[in-house]
């Protein structure tokens, strides 16, 4: 409990500044911030050198379901890093956007059009830019985006308030566009198998807190975020053979498959299509707490959602996850728009 409370104070105090676009030296100082630095491009030599073009999976999915009724598709769209791209696996299917695409499509019995204007190498800046792409054209403006972002802030040493800053930013132009939003907040980089102390420590700090602050600045913008650091850091380093693909620093499709499944509970629960109550469950250690303790629980237990309610209270959820449909079997690949 007191580091989740000091996680807590350290996550607002970032969001407090990003408020008002601060930005900052990194919150372990100048030197550890050097020894990061450092440690990174050494790293860098072994892990994360991927130059794959990561393969597009715009399209529809679900198409069969269009044949069952005359509502309108669902519009799905996809904003961020080269996680969010799919870097790291070859098949649009086996991308995280296209199994999230083929699951929403499942949940709601409605083909979905996916859209992914993600960018690998990109930086929490780079947002702004991705938010115009997706709402240039008026009449296609997407019913639900996912960001997933932060990797690269951390290690390219952008000030976490800044980070934050930009996020909110970009959560709060799609929210006022009519798109829900749903962030999966910084991944673990401690869980990287060729990184090495002092960055495995230091990377694993930095990336939770970020995790922390990225979920207030988001759920106070009017999103909800998922955590996805502590989720996938004891599978993947369980099974970094199976979770990792071939440059050892991107996911490999069982991996992406692990993110998604995390992320559809929320994605339809946006959407008032997820079969479970809103409200907290006791029983499963849910609850309405400060946005910022609900921040830094969800920091420490991946799979966690946290959600607006009234301001300063936020919603914390440990959905049911649901098996995805597998690629073979999802209702309709995806076809050129």
């Amino acid at each position: 409990m007191p580091m989740t409370m000091s996680r807590a104070r350290v996550a607002r105090r970032i969001a407090t500044a990003a408020a008002v676009g601060g930005g900052g030296v990194g919150l372990l100082g100048v030197a550890a911030a050097g020894v990061l630095l450092t440690e990174v491009r050494l790293a860098r030599r072994t892990v994360g050198n991927s130059s794959d073009t990561p393969p597009c999976a715009d399209g529809r999915y679900g198409a069969a379901f269009g044949h069952r009724t005359d509502r309108p598709p669902l519009r799905l769209g996809f904003l961020g890093d080269s996680t969010a791209a799919g870097q790291g696996v070859h098949r649009a299917h086996q991308t995280p956007g296209a199994l999230l695409a083929s699951g929403l499509a499942a949940l709601a019995e409605l083909p979905v059009d996916f859209r992914n204007v993600a960018l690998p190498g990109a930086r929490s800046d780079d947002l702004e830019r991705q938010v115009a792409l997706l709402l240039a054209d008026g009449d296609t403006v997407p019913d639900v985006c996912v960001i997933m972002i932060g990797a690269n802030d951390v290690t390219r040493r952008m000030p976490p308030a800044r980070s934050v800053h930009h996020l909110s930013e970009a959560v709060g132009a799609l929210r006022a566009a009519g798109c829900e939003v749903v962030v999966g907040t910084c991944p673990d980089l401690g869980t990287i198998e060729p990184v090495y102390q002092p960055l495995r420590w230091v990377a694993r700090r930095l990336s939770r807190q970020l995790a922390a602050a990225q979920t207030i600045g988001v759920v106070e913008s009017g999103g909800r975020t998922v955590s996805l650091g502590a989720l996938l850091g004891p599978e993947f380093e369980a099974r970094p053979r199976e979770l990792f693909g071939p440059d050892n620093y991107h996911p490999s499709a069982e991996g992406y498959a692990t993110a998604a499944m995390a992320l559809l509970p929320t994605l339809g629960a946006a959407l008032g299509l997820w079969p479970e109550d809103e409200r907290p469950e006791p029983a499963r250690h849910e609850g309405i707490l400060p946005v910022e303790q609900a921040a830094a629980e969800a920091a420490a237990e991946g799979g966690t959602e946290v959600a607006a309610t009234r301001t300063p209270w936020a919603l914390l959820k440990h959905r049911r996850r649901r098996q995805l449909p597998a690629p073979e079997t999802a209702p309709g690949p995806p076809v050129t728009q």
